[in-house]
């Protein structure tokens, strides 16, 4: 069975929703199913049929949390010694070649890639482009709105 690798930091960040989901989030949802329960007819209880939706919520989130942490090969980036080529977990500064733009990504596993934080998913295709490069390297992205070519400026595992 192959396990998708996240990095500590990002495991750690699932771990603590998934702990305030179960402590705090879950009970709030129950004692609201069990006070709009309480109001009578249940065929005609907005308040009812919106706890019950925000139960299911919580309940679907809790389950996925607990399978993508099960599932998960947690890799501390601080500890790996790869020399100077991009690896997983890498935070890669980019430089645009048309533009001369700067950019900065970390390649981080699927649960944990947030684009407006510069966590790109490993499975992506400008971090599938960038594994195995060195600093200095030009790398061609193919990407949906054309390709593009970047200048891997520097490469830290923080």
């Amino acid at each position: 069975m192959n396990r998708d690798p996240i990095t500590k930091k990002g495991a750690e960040q699932l771990k603590a929703e998934l702990k305030r989901l179960k402590t705090e989030e879950r009970p709030k949802v129950i004692d609201a199913v069990a006070e709009a329960r309480a109001h009578g007819d249940l065929k005609e209880n907005a308040e009812y049929h919106a706890a019950r939706e925000q139960q299911s919520f919580t309940e679907g989130r809790i389950a996925e949390l607990e399978g993508l942490i099960g599932n998960a090969q947690v890799i501390d980036v601080t500890e790996l010694n790869v020399g100077d080529k991009v690896v997983f977990g890498a935070t890669v500064v980019l430089e645009e070649e048309d533009s001369g733009d700067h950019v900065t990504y970390q390649i981080v596993g699927d649960a944990e890639a947030d684009i407006d934080a510069g966590k790109i998913s490993i499975s992506s295709p400008i971090a599938r482009a960038l594994i195995g490069k060195s600093e200095d390297d030009e790398v061609e992205v193919q990407a949906p709105g054309g390709d593009k070519i970047y200048f891997i400026e520097s490469i830290q595992y923080i």
